[in-house]
């Protein structure tokens, strides 16, 4: 053999090496294309480069106000777990007197408080509008005053999906709270009160973190929040991530300040922008501190700062570069005039922060030593002589950290919150406990077992896919890694279970979920797949799946192997990285297996026929939103339903539609559902005309095809619902959260049907159409009642607002009628536009539209 020859076999050995590589690290090439923040913001952003907030607020309004105008059916929801897997932990504090006293801020969940060292927890902040918490600060002088900022300050995760509203204060360790303003700010990085003046509060703000604004920066109250200052601003694009007053002197503060922005064609991590600066006088001037630090740089990123409260002239500081790897841990002995970087040769070789130091960002110093510091990225580090040295501590617990409390009464007590939950650690970090008792999960997906529904599965952020065989709270596990997504149980036969994590890496399990093994096999590596990848079952052969990326793949033989039965369905036609082009949801029709329904994050609604031999685009009229869900009717494959994503900027956006004829036209049958992204939809098996909606602002319920909707249900936090999954047979629906874990719900008295079997509705009245509708003056609404009861008839405009009582009270059995002039109940003429009447007996709620037309 020639060299010339050899030299060509081994290039074509090292060519079919790298393909190989490919073809079984496909994973790895997906992973790291977009991150999961794109996903969630993306989808809610598109096609603008922001998600419209005040669209999102007065949504969350228009869902409390239906809530409390009485309009949610009576059944309630509960929790199905877990418990014991957790979720993202954005802050801890402590009663500095107790160790039993502990509250814990949950990304996108809420706050939890525990009065008896965490063995039990309960929920202090679901009242409040938004659920995504960025820090939690006890007031030094009264351990039942705490403040919460709210707006995640993480440079990434899916709550980023929604900021906050502001600041807000208890002063009964959580059982009532006052909102303080600030709600511009978005994201709340650090909340610091003076220790001597409690009126005197200082808030470290980002700001919008996806487009330029005015409302970052350091605000300081003077009044107990009554009134702010902005009192550190640079631009408006470095926001405020982290202060600290010195505890001796403390009009003198530390700010650190982070430079970041997003935008539809790039993303910054940092900048010049990114330093710290130090006030002397309590916020009215400002220097920034540059003498050994990283400053003025395009180089620097995210900073985070922490103060020695038994020597206040020492400081430490961990920082990340621009792209977010590690850049290094300072310290200052002298109040900050000077820094010099640690020892922290063991930080960089173990890759602390990997290449996403933008998601972490925190340091804490011991209360008590000053040389004592613990150093958190995906790890917890300690040094305990001053940063000459660095050791890994928690080892074990769940990776990225991003909160950590050291009780001042005993520093070996230490408390660490992660992607993963709470820790407890009674040695400083050398061992820990888990608190398995945190409903806080933030969930893609859910699934329920057809053959054994007591068993419960789902996709989660950073938790892998879990599920429970018991319907237990607090027994599920893992059986799948990475982030979870979809996850499907054969309905025939489930010893066939199939779990998947980022970017559509799908694996098969033939033994019941206990192993698993790859499940892509002739699906090209080279087109892009959603973070959220669907795969679905054909609903009249289990043993036939479908799988989407850009086209469309068909499995006969249980996700063995995969062939291609599309065209090119998404193209990622919009600026920057909006979209993926993908596609985002399949759906066969159960009545005829050959059509085929499919959505993408670009706005399109496609239709296959024969099995996928022809294709159609049927998006028409739809409005150019990302495509969240597609459901066929079950008994007639031309009539579909499709929910939709995103906000509006001026009219007003619809968010579900439905066609009787394949996609032809479509219908809007928003009604008065609140003006927010949907997230799936679900056709009652038993009664085609009932739909279940999962929202970001909740679950609602439509008994008349769309024409009107309540809220399902009562005692459902309030956090996007992405997910929703029905077991007929035992009539419960089931929601995955995200952040609040899984519930779960009866649905027997919705449609009569219960536990299999139909049973019709009893005939204890009979509401009729009002005549005329529309109606200008007056309009005349007639009902009967087969059975004395005790009636109110009540108008609601869209929003769920009460407008008046026509009727109130005991009524005997009879034909009636009451009319309406298009007046509340203070005798003021109402607007033109949609109202709902609605009939309310103990027995059940019945609802109809009319249209007052002036």
């Amino acid at each position: 053999m020639n060299r010339k020859t050899a030299f060509a076999i081994t290039i074509i050995l090292f060519v079919t090496a790298v393909v190989t590589f490919l073809l079984v690290r496909a994973p790895d090439r997906r992973r790291i294309t977009e991150k999961p923040n794109d996903w969630f913001f993306s989808q809610r952003a598109f096609p603008y480069q922001d998600i419209n907030h005040e669209k999102y607020f007065q949504g969350l309004k228009q869902a409390k106000t239906l809530r409390r105008a009485g309009l949610a059916s009576a059944q309630r929801w509960t929790l199905a777990g877990p418990t014991n897997i957790g979720g993202r932990i954005t802050d801890l504090e402590m009663s500095p007197t107790s160790f039993d006293t502990i509250y814990a801020g949950a990304a996108s969940g809420g706050v939890l408080r525990s009065s008896d060292g965490g063995q039990t927890w309960v929920h202090v902040f679901d009242e409040a509008l938004s659920l995504s918490i960025g820090d939690i600060a006890l007031d030094p002088s009264s351990s039942k005053t705490l403040y919460v900022g709210t707006g995640e300050v993480n440079g990434g995760g899916g709550s980023l999906t929604y900021g906050g509203f502001g600041l807000y204060r208890s002063r009964d360790a959580g059982e009532t709270w006052q909102h303080l303003g600030l709600a511009e700010t978005r994201f709340i990085g650090r909340v610091a009160i003076h220790p001597e003046d409690p009126e005197r509060i200082y808030v470290a703000a980002m700001g919008n973190l996806f487009s330029s604004n005015q409302d970052r920066g350091l605000y300081r109250s003077s009044d107990g929040g009554q009134s702010w200052q902005q009192v550190l601003f640079l631009n408006d694009s470095t926001g405020c991530v982290d202060v600290t007053l010195n505890p001796n002197s403390p009009d003198i503060i530390y700010a650190a300040m982070w430079e970041r922005i997003r935008r539809p064609e790039r993303r910054s991590y940092g900048g010049p922008g990114c330093g710290i600066y130090r006030s002397i006088d309590g916020g009215e001037s400002w220097t920034e501190l540059t003498n050994g630090i990283p400053n003025n740089s395009s180089q620097v990123g995210r900073i985070g700062i922490s103060i020695s409260n038994s020597d206040p002239d020492v400081l430490y500081a961990i920082y990340a570069d621009n792209v977010g790897f590690f850049e290094g841990v300072y310290k200052s002995e002298d109040g900050g005039d000077t820094w010099t970087r640690t020892n922290d040769g063991t930080l960089r070789t173990r890759s602390i922060y990997s290449s996403f130091g933008w998601w972490f960002g925190n340091i804490r110093v011991d209360p008590n030593d000053p040389d004592i510091a613990y150093a958190m990225g995906l790890p917890v580090y300690k040094t305990i002589n001053g940063g000459g040295s660095w050791s890994q501590v928690f080892l074990g617990v769940h990776v990225d950290q991003h909160a950590l409390y050291i009780h001042p009464q005993n520093s070996d007590f230490v408390i660490t919150g992660n992607d993963g939950g709470v820790y407890k650690s009674s040695n400083g970090g050398s061992s820990w406990q888990k608190f398995p008792n945190l409903p806080i999960t933030q969930f893609y997906t859910c699934e329920i077992d057809e053959q054994v529904p007591e068993r419960l599965y789902g996709g989660t952020q950073d938790n892998g896919t879990n599920r429970t065989l018991t319907g237990g709270l607090d027994d599920w596990h893992r059986i799948n890694g990475g982030d979870g997504f979809y996850v499907l149980v054969d309905p025939e036969d489930n010893r066939f279970v199939y779990a998947e994590s980022q970017y559509g890496v799908l694996r098969r399990s033939i033994n019941g979920g206990s192993s698993f093994s790859s499940a892509t096999s002739g699906i090209s590596i080279f087109e892009p797949a959603n973070w959220n990848t669907p795969v679905v079952f054909n609903p009249g052969n289990s043993k036939s799946l479908y799988y989407g990326t850009d086209h469309l793949y068909k499995s006969v033989d249980r996700a063995r192997s995969w062939q291609k039965i599309s065209p090119e369905l998404a193209e990622q036609d919009s600026p920057g990285n909006l979209v993926f082009g993908t596609t985002t949801t399949i759906v066969v029709a159960p009545s005829d297996t050959s059509v085929i329904y499919a959505g993408t994050d670009d706005g399109n609604v496609w239709i296959g026929r024969d099995n996928g031999a022809k294709w159609t685009n049927i998006s028409g009229a739809l409005p150019r939103r990302w495509i969240t869900r597609v459901a066929v009717d079950p008994g007639d494959a031309e009539i579909a339903y499709v929910t939709i994503s995103g906000y509006r900027e001026n009219s007003f956006l619809p968010h579900i539609f439905r066609t009787t004829d394949a996609g032809n036209t479509w219908q809007d049958i928003s009604s008065n559902l609140p003006e927010t992204p949907l997230n799936d939809v679900i056709i009652d098996p038993d009664d085609p005309s009932i739909l279940y909606v999962a929202s970001d602002v909740g679950v609602f319920v439509s008994r008349a095809s769309g024409d009107y909707w309540e809220p399902l249900g009562e005692g459902l936090p309030n956090v996007p619902v992405v997910d929703l999954d029905l077991h007929n047979p035992t009539r419960t629906l089931v929601a995955a959260t995200y952040g609040r874990s899984m519930y779960k719900i009866s649905i027997g008295d919705v449609s009569g049907v219960r536990a299999g079997k139909l049973e019709s509705r009893p005939e204890d009245f009979v509401l009729q159409q009002n005549y005329p509708n529309p109606f200008n003056d007056a309009t005349v609404i007639r009902y009967r009642l087969v059975q004395a009861t005790t009636i109110r008839i009540e108008i609601f405009d869209v929003t769920g607002r009460s407008v008046v009582k026509l009727v109130d009270g005991p009524t005997a059995v009879g034909s009636y009628q009451v009319s309406w002039n298009g007046r509340d109940r203070q005798g003021r003429a109402v607007a033109s536009g949609l109202y709902i009447y609605r009939l309310v007996t103990p027995e059940r709620i019945e609802a109809r539209r009319m249209v007052l037309a002036k």
